[in-house]
Parts: structure tokens; sequence; C-alpha cells
């Protein structure tokens, strides 16, 4: 049921097993930006994006998706969490958001079918053979056992590094389309061994990837999961999701994030209900963990709602972009900063280096000289 505690997203929050408390309800959802270094290494630069968001207040800063194995890399410029080399930086960015009163969480992903050949030299792997355009071969090679076993523990290793960095937790990226999410799709997943079938099967993946990590990792250590409720190409639908978020809260998880892509959106498969994605979640399930829910928020209002609808923190990406600020702002119950295109000179100003700002480009009317 949606909580009855009327949380505004000022409010202070503590996540119920660990005791970690957050200064209000925002979280800086993982963004690719693009700005790390070849070796995986993140750079200077998007340690100063990340960290300016903790100086703005964000709650949370969550890390771009960092891949787990070299064979996961899903862009150029992508932060690794792959190798020890990685620790060192990371240790600087989480000592720094720290400072500036924030909770740093490293979002941990594989890119499955969306890790193109020509940045790893291997056939994209998944979890099953499902035709591939990133692949010499024009199909995805499946997932063996050893393959699952190997990309599992690399997940693990992940996550202890991220212990040593001193980060607070982690979330597991299985949303969007990246290999957990094929491994959950119906249209992706075919399998018939113990990693296909019904959704039990569909997300054991999932599952042991977060009981290995549990066992490694501190007690205190946060650990949570980003799923998608829907997405029509992968085969993933609502009521999946629902037994999915039940499957992860029995096994204790810390949060699950929801990413919506629109907080006010409906569900595909139930057009003549009224409620939101986030809705069938927080009404449906009792014994939901700390909810974190994502899509289009950009006003004090829609941070608000989304509170309203019962997910206890509100993640944005696009407008912590160019209002790294926007935490702050949200005393203000009329707050609705200006939507872009934005100029270079205010994303600069907004410490975003060359490279992202160039990426940025590509998304309609945010950059004045974009498309």
């Amino acid at each position: 049921m949606i909580k009855k505690e009327k949380a505004k997203p000022g409010d202070s929050f503590t996540f119920p097993r660990t005791g970690h408390v957050t200064r209000n309800r925002t979280v800086l959802a993982a963004m690719t930006n693009k700005q790390s270094h070849k070796d995986g290494s993140i750079s200077d630069q998007e340690i100063r994006w990340l960290n300016r968001r903790a100086e703005g207040g964000f709650g949370i800063v969550t890390t771009a998706a960092a891949n787990v194995s070299e064979d996961g890399q899903g862009w150029e410029g992508e932060i690794g969490l792959y190798h020890d080399r990685h620790i060192e930086n990371f240790r600087k960015l989480v000592s720094l958001v720290h400072d500036n009163g924030g909770l740093i969480f490293a979002q941990l992903f594989h890119g499955g079918m969306r890790s193109p050949e020509s940045l790893t030299g291997k056939i994209p792997i998944s979890a099953s053979k499902i035709p591939c355009k990133d692949s010499s071969s024009g199909f995805t090679r499946p997932a063996s056992l050893s393959d699952i076993n190997r990309i599992i523990q690399d997940f693990t290793l992940a996550a202890e590094r991220c212990v040593k960095a001193g980060f607070d937790g982690v979330e597991i990226h299985g949303a969007h389309g990246y290999l957990i999410t094929q491994f959950l799709g119906i249209k992706t997943n075919t399998r018939k061994d113990e990693w296909g079938g019904d959704i039990t099967g569909r997300s054991k993946f999932l599952i042991e990837i977060y009981r290995s990590i549990k066992g490694f990792v501190p007690e205190h250590f946060i650990i949570g999961a980003r799923i998608s409720p829907e997405i029509s190409d992968i085969g993933i639908i609502l009521d999946d999701s629902m037994r999915l978020a039940k499957i992860l809260s029995d096994e204790y998880i810390d949060f699950l994030h929801l990413s919506c892509w629109d907080i006010y959106k409906t569900s595909k498969h139930y057009p003549e209900d009224s409620k939101t994605l986030t809705e069938w979640f927080t009404t449906n399930i009792t014994n939901l963990p700390t909810v974190i829910s994502s899509g289009k928020i950009w006003t004090c209002k829609d941070a608000k709602n989304i509170l309203k609808q019962g997910a206890d923190l509100a993640a944005v990406a696009r407008v912590g972009i160019p209002y790294p600020d926007w935490p702050n702002n949200l005393w203000d119950k009329d707050y609705s900063p200006q939507p872009g295109p934005f100029t270079v000179k205010q994303l600069k100003e907004a410490d975003l280096g060359d490279v992202f700002i160039d990426y940025m480009r590509n998304w309609k009317g945010f950059v004045e000289d974009g498309r």
C-alpha cells in the first residue's frame, strides 16, 4: 500500500536496514556522459560533474553505469569497475561527495547485446541467441553456465571494489535493455534451463548477482536494483515486473528503483486503469523495500507527486544536468526551472565537459546548437 507518511522532497530519509540518512528525498540518477578514460578510470571532469551535484544538495548521487566486465562495455568513455586500478580515482569522488553531505552509489551493469563488438572485440553475449546489430555474426552468443558464473563473480568483485573506494552502496542495473534485462525479458530470454522460463527462472540471474554481492560486502553496505516496469521490445511486462519486485522484497533488498520514463504514465497492459506505474507497485505489494522512482521529474510539483504516489525518493536525470542546484530550490512549491535549449556556456557553468556537451547535442532540443 502507499505509505501514509506525507513526505516532502526536502525531508530526510533513513534506509531502514543500514541506518544511512539522506539529507533530502532527491537522487541524481545514473546518466551516461562519456567523460571517462579509455581504460575505464573515472576522469577528473566526470568527478567534477558528479561532485557539483553533491554541492547542489542531492541527497544521493549515482555514478553513470559502470561495466563490471571488459566484454560488458556499452559505449566509449564509459567508467569501469572491472579492475582494481579503478578504485583510486573513485576514492577521490566518494570523498568529495561525502564532504559535501551526499551519499553515493555506483551503478553496476553489463551491456550484453548492447556491448558492441567494435568496442570489446567479442561477439556480444546475451541470455539467448537473438538478432544483434552490434555483432559481426548478426546474432548474440547465448551465455553458457560458465559465462553466467563468471559475470556473477564480476558483479561481486565490482561491488567489493566499491566497498574499498568508500561508496555507500550499489545499484544493480536491471533496466533499459542491458544484460540483466535481457535475462528478464520474455522476448530476449528463450532459455529452457533454470535461467529461463517463468519470471522465477528469468530473474534467477539478477537474484544470484544480488545474493553473491550480499555475501561479500559489509552488513552496512546498501544494495538495490533498478528495473523497468515495462519494455515492449524486450518483453518486460508489468505483471512480471511486479512479481520480480515481490521476489526482490522477499530477498530483503535495500531499495527498488523504478525507471518509469514518465512518472505520470499508466500501464500499456492495463490501459483502462488510471494507476501510474509507480502506484501499481506501491499499492499492491505490502513489503516493498525503499522505493526510488524516476521519469520526467522536472518541477517541485513533480517531485511532490512521485512521493504522493508512494515512492520514498525522487530520482532525476535530465533536470540535474543544467540545474545542479535543483534540490536546493525545492523549498519553493512553485519551483519550475526553464526547459532547454541550453547554451554551451550554461552547460559549462554546470560543470559539463566538452565531450558531455557534445553527447547532449543528440538529445532533441537540449543544446542550443544541437539537433
